[in-house]
């Protein structure tokens, strides 16, 4: 399966609340604006104890699931809720789609094992989020 494929899995399984191109654009807005954009982010949860799951995402094997409770305490409230209120969804909801959803976008994100360039970053998030554009019904 795609990358683009993949994804849209993913986010179909997220649950509902704004459509599966809205879903994204929120979560790589939320990335690139992440104190450090995608690093930053991991190292977000390597400083609250989840190295190893945030490892997990970038690494090349399987990728260990995080619980909305997780989500919640890395991200805090106010980015949680500013990402709730961008689909209109309780902040409960968000975590849970964030939860999901985080795993297989960092995944993607990091083909080689470790996390790219911040341009580089921001080219793909553009890429991907365009792509999503392109598949979604007139």
């Amino acid at each position: 399966m795609s990358l683009l494929g993949d994804l849209v899995g993913s986010l179909s399984g997220a649950g509902s609340g704004g459509g599966s191109q809205s879903l994204l654009n929120s979560v790589v807005e939320m990335v690139n604006s992440h104190p450090g954009g995608l690093s930053g982010l991991l190292q977000s949860f390597h400083d609250q104890g989840l190295g190893g799951l945030a490892s997990s995402w970038v690494g090349t094997g399987q990728n260990l699931p995080v619980s909305a409770e997780q989500i919640q305490n890395v991200l805090g409230n106010e980015q949680v809720q500013q990402y709730a209120q961008k689909l209109g969804i309780p902040p409960g909801l968000a975590s849970g789609q964030l939860a999901q959803l985080l795993p297989a976008l960092i995944d993607h994100l990091t083909p080689n094992g470790e996390a790219p360039q911040s341009g580089v970053l921001s080219a793909g998030l553009s890429a991907l989020s365009g792509l999503l554009k392109g598949n979604q019904p007139a």
